[in-house]
């Protein structure tokens, strides 16, 4: 079960808000919350509130919080608003001040069981094993059973 939230038209620049979120997708939720505001960045404060919204987001739907990792924090690019300085001359030196989205997604690393025994969470699919011939040097052994099945070419006459 993914646990989702969002904050949008942040008055911080995507590029210095990844540095923070770079740094934050190793944490679990809980040491980012607090860990994160002795970070001397701008952004770190305000990924604490998503985090914190996320957190309150899987309280409401019934996941331990100590069981919740980071599945994906995005940082997107919002609108910029267009500024300018004036310069000498008479001149105009126009610059951006960018914003960002920011989305964290939580997940849970353990299977919750219902009471109608279905599980929901993180479930992976047991594949098959393939048992494979295999040469010494570790390439599967393809070309010779292609030469087994297929006939050898007639050589052209000239």
């Amino acid at each position: 079960m993914d646990i989702i939230a969002t904050q949008k038209y942040v008055r911080v620049s995507p590029k210095k808000m990844r540095v923070v979120a770079d740094a934050t997708k190793i944490l679990t939720p809980l040491e980012a919350v607090e860990k994160l505001p002795f970070l001397h960045k701008r952004g770190s404060e305000i990924i604490v509130k998503v985090v914190k919204s996320a957190l309150a987001n899987a309280k409401q739907k019934g996941v331990i919080d100590d069981s919740l990792i980071f599945k994906e924090i995005q940082i997107g690019e919002g609108p910029r608003l267009k500024r300018g300085m004036a310069a000498s001359r008479g001149r105009w030196h126009p610059y951006k001040k960018r914003m960002s989205h920011i989305r964290v997604v939580l997940t849970s690393k353990l299977v919750k069981v219902d009471d109608r025994g279905k599980s929901e969470g993180n479930t992976k699919k047991v594949k098959e094993d393939k048992t494979d011939t295999k040469k010494e040097g570790g390439k599967l052994g393809i070309k010779s059973k292609l030469k087994k099945v297929l006939p050898k070419k007639a050589k052209r006459q000239e």
